[in-house]
């Protein structure tokens, strides 16, 4: 495997070459991270169908549950930031996402909780289906075929959706985000239906062959985004809800395969303070800041500088009546651009396409998914082992 290229600081820095020569990834990429990335697509379709199976009829209830709580973390945490997305504003009971072991203390028989685990085996999952069986709680779990979360489902006489485990957590959003969409249907919260679905999946599919890695970092979007985020201290901004979910999602994907740090969030968090990076150290500053006597020879490479990605939606929720809230995204989006040019802070946009909301997150995800494992592979890491996870597993469960 390669070594990477170290800087004189030691630091490791990108081999553009590598990713203009597929034959090596499968050296680089033994656990096949980017087939599975590669498979967003099927996984809506086998979810789907999958989820279609499951006696969700369970759900429907004369009584429109009080709250609907999606318990889950990492991966499976985040289908409750895509549900509550997707629902939008209008949704017309309180959607929540819950990354701590049990519930809340107010769910109780008025509510429904979706538990969702991956490995079916996730404290979090397990003690939220345990805390709603027991609370009298609608229950509804989503996860590995014959795993502890299963049985517990099973004990509650509650519906459960099986997710075969093909591909690590991390690149089972859509495998564990499609159920979690459909569950909420069949409560009457959102109106994905076959169609979105459908579109969904050929919009991811679509993006893989883009994405693909026989395709030249020239004409690969990902490719292009690794290359530009190499080196530098990546943040991602959000210009709406929905993007800001996927920006959240790039955040997770380039810690987890490229061990990059990164800032994510809203623009609306940006403008409330975090802008202020753009004129920090590693900002704007950083040009001021230099000692202009100093030889230039004898520095020790380039400094580490902020990239800016802004993930930009220009869609509408179909429940929304006015286009107000997306204006002021729109001109935050711009001005965001523009202080990010004065400074001399690149800055990659990835816009939004498609017509649903789904399809939308899809656009802005899959892109970002391929470019954080392009982004390993150029620094000579494998996107499938992160030795500090496992040894943190080993040391918790001590």
């Amino acid at each position: 495997m390669m070594d990477g290229t170290a800087g004189v600081s030691g630091r490791r820095v990108a081999d553009e070459s590598v990713l203009d020569n597929p034959d090596t990834f499968s050296e680089q990429d033994p656990g096949g991270m980017l087939r599975f990335t590669a498979s967003a697509g099927a996984q809506v379709r086998e979810s789907a169908a999958l989820a279609a199976e499951a006696n969700l009829s369970l759900l429907e209830d004369d009584l429109r549950p009080r709250a609907v709580v999606i318990a889950g973390i990492g991966t499976a945490g985040r289908t409750g930031d895509v549900l509550a997305t997707v629902a939008g504003p209008r949704c017309p009971v309180p959607v929540i996402p819950h990354r701590s072991a049990g519930v809340p203390g107010w769910v109780g028989a008025a509510d429904v909780v979706i538990a969702v685990s991956a490995s079916g085996r996730s404290p979090e999952a397990l003690g939220a289906a345990e805390a709603a069986h027991r609370r009298g709680a609608r229950l509804v779990a989503v996860g590995a075929p014959d795993s502890q979360l299963q049985s517990v489902a099973e004990r509650a006489r509650a519906p459960f959706i099986p997710v075969p485990r093909r591909a690590p957590a991390r690149a089972s959003l859509w495998a564990l985000t499609v159920p979690v969409l459909l569950a909420a249907r069949t409560l009457g919260l959102v109106k994905v239906n076959e169609a979105d679905l459908a579109e969904t999946a050929a919009r991811l599919d679509a993006d893989a062959d883009r994405c693909r890695p026989t395709a030249e970092s020239f004409v690969n979007p990902a490719k292009s985004l690794a290359l530009g985020l190499a080196g530098s201290i990546p943040i991602v901004w959000g210009s709406s809800p929905l993007a800001t979910v996927a920006a959240r999602r790039f955040g997770d994907t380039l810690s987890a395969n490229a061990r990059y740090p990164v800032v994510t969030g809203a623009l609306g968090e940006a403008g409330r303070g975090r802008v202020g990076l753009l004129d920090g150290v590693f900002g704007g500053l950083i040009e001021s800041a230099r000692d202009i006597f100093a030889d230039r020879d004898e520095a020790e490479g380039d400094p580490t500088r902020l990239r800016l990605v802004l993930l930009r939606d220009g869609g509408l929720n179909a429940e929304d009546d006015t286009d107000e809230p997306l204006a002021v995204e729109e001109r935050r989006a711009e001005a965001v651009q523009t202080l990010a040019e004065r400074r001399g802070v690149r800055c990659d946009v990835v816009t939004a396409e498609g017509g649903s909301a789904l399809e939308r997150l899809a656009s802005l995800v899959a892109v970002p998914d391929f470019a954080s494992v392009y982004l390993a592979l150029a620094h000579g890491l494998d996107p499938m082992a992160v030795p500090a996870i496992t040894e943190m597993k080993e040391l918790s469960n001590q």
